[in-house]
């Protein structure tokens, strides 16, 4: 064989394979694009797939072009407030909405007792989304209404409880902080002389910015500067948590669908810190709220249950002598949160036996 015969082989070979590795290389890339595909959308072309959403209105017939975004014309960032409310505490609430401007923060409210037309005096209520249930706690609207792909382009997403003080908060620069200071998770400092509920972790220190952890050498629980566990370190309270967009993902999951009142998902929230939950679970002491403690769902409707002044804590908006009659339920609303909590840490405890390629960070 003649030398030309052998390299036009050598040559024809050599096409071949190169033809055979680039073409397992193109079908190789669309067998893991198709791989990408949410389930249910395989039969759909990857261009016009939209992973996930957001809870922005769209004009009836003006166009907005959202594809034609400039460089000097990019999108604002934004992040969500979410509450739970009821119409009695309408003065409360309307006062830490007006906390958070509309053109960095969406609004989201999920009424529990079904009156929303009164909400209509406020200029806000009109650019909010307002979702309407009987009966339901935060939680149990939030597993339903802020799926992390709903709420995927909200930087941070603010779970909020409507008894809520807001005389010394500025979200924006609670965000700054938040962001300094690397937190994923975190929550307001709660001024100790005017909340009726908090935790020791949780209430606000002075001439403080932020705290991770707690000191406390007497009663049940012993904190001292070695302890590594919830609630001394890494650890907020469910009334006003606000979380990343990331870290908003994991906690999602973790919400039980029949849970509702959510006892027990704080102490596990610090696995949903991206990373080390001594660091990146904090209070911020600068930025602080008042937390009234005012019973909502399954209380009575009456005075006790109407919105207190926030000039005047103490006081509380009068009602009709006919209101004050009712079945008071908080009882059994505080044994379910219990019983709740109970069968949340059985559900822990058995996942964590269940599955073995599981590895506890801590």
């Amino acid at each position: 064989m003649n030398r030309s015969c052998l390299c036009s082989i050598l040559i024809t070979i050599a096409l071949i394979c190169g033809a055979y590795f680039i073409g397992n290389a193109y079908i190789d890339k669309e067998f893991k694009e198709n791989l990408k595909k949410p389930l249910g959308s395989e039969a759909l072309p990857q261009g016009i797939i939209v992973k996930t959403s957001n809870l922005e209105t769209q004009h009836l017939w003006n166009y907005c072009d959202s594809e034609n975004v400039t460089e000097g014309n990019t999108k604002r960032s934004l992040s969500l407030l979410a509450m739970a409310v009821g119409i009695k505490q309408n003065e409360l609430v309307n006062k830490v909405i007006q906390k958070f401007p509309l053109q960095e923060f969406v609004v989201m409210l999920f009424h529990y007792d079904g009156v929303l037309d009164d909400w209509n005096q406020y200029p806000w209520s009109a650019h909010a989304i307002h979702v309407s249930v009987m009966n339901q706690t935060k939680w149990w609207f939030a597993k339903r209404f802020l799926h992390p792909d709903v709420v995927a382009e909200y930087e941070y997403i603010f779970l909020w409880d409507e008894d809520l003080g807001v005389g010394h908060f500025n979200p924006q620069r609670y965000l700054s902080i938040v962001k300094e200071e690397g937190l994923e998770i975190s929550q307001p400092g709660l001024d100790p002389t005017e909340s009726e509920v908090y935790h020791p972790i949780t209430a606000r220190r002075e001439k403080s910015k932020v705290h991770r952890r707690i000191y406390k050498y007497k009663g049940g629980l012993q904190c001292d500067g070695n302890s590594t566990d919830p609630p001394c370190i890494g650890w907020v309270e469910l009334m006003a948590p606000v979380f990343s967009r990331s870290a908003w993902r994991c906690s999602w999951y973790m919400i039980q669908n029949d849970l509702i009142h959510a006892w027990g998902l704080d102490v596990q929230l610090g696995y949903c810190a991206q990373g080390d939950r001594k660091r990146n679970v904090g209070v911020v002491d600068a930025e602080y709220i008042v937390h009234y403690g005012l019973p909502t769902l399954g209380g009575v409707v009456n005075a006790s249950s109407s919105a207190r002044n926030e000039t005047n804590p103490k006081s509380r908006v009068s009602q009709d002598s006919s209101e004050s009659h009712g079945v008071d339920n908080r009882a059994q609303v505080r044994m379910k949160s219990f019983v709740e909590m109970n069968r949340f840490k059985e559900r822990w405890k058995k996942a964590v036996n269940d599955d073995r390629c599981w590895v506890d960070p801590y």
